[in-house]
């Protein structure tokens, strides 16, 4: 039994530290600080603008209530109420618009980086090719040739 654990061990070992099982590891973890500054971005800039231009008011209130709550005589909720969340709703799709919208910015920001790079990386490989190049063997001996006749 020992040798199929250690074995077993082995092979998730080698799974872990494969390099895409890492890579994929480091995308998460920045994936998840990226999120809270996009979530951040949205609940702290953008919602109270857009808060603001539609007249201060609060999305997440806008509910329709299908049935209210029951309560008791000491104000103790009996039945909670049963409410639809279109307010929620739609902050969370405004939510969503706004985080994917950021996220495209970034991707496109980063490819327009990129592709800034990959044309300075040419133009200086580009630079290195039209260097003027030396003569060439052939052209060496025959100018040696040359040189050996003209002194005779």
């Amino acid at each position: 039994m020992k040798l199929k654990k250690s074995k077993f061990f082995e092979e998730f070992k080698s799974f872990i530290m494969r390099g895409n099982v890492l890579d994929m590891a480091v995308g998460v973890i920045v994936a998840s600080a990226f999120t809270k500054i996009t979530t951040s971005l949205v609940n702290d800039v953008f919602m109270p603008f857009i808060g603001w231009i539609i007249g201060d008011i609060d999305l997440n209130a806008l509910n329709i209530v299908l049935a209210k709550a029951v309560t008791d005589a000491n104000g103790a909720v009996v039945k909670p109420e049963v409410v639809i969340g279109i307010g929620t709703f739609i902050s969370t799709v405004i939510d969503f618009v706004l985080i994917a919208f950021i996220v495209f910015l970034v991707i496109k920001l980063m490819a327009k980086a990129k592709e800034i790079a990959e044309k300075n990386k040419k133009k200086e490989e580009e630079a290195v090719e039209e260097e003027p190049k030396g003569p060439t063997t052939e052209e060496l001996l025959a100018q040696i040739l040359e040189e050996i006749k003209k002194d005779k």
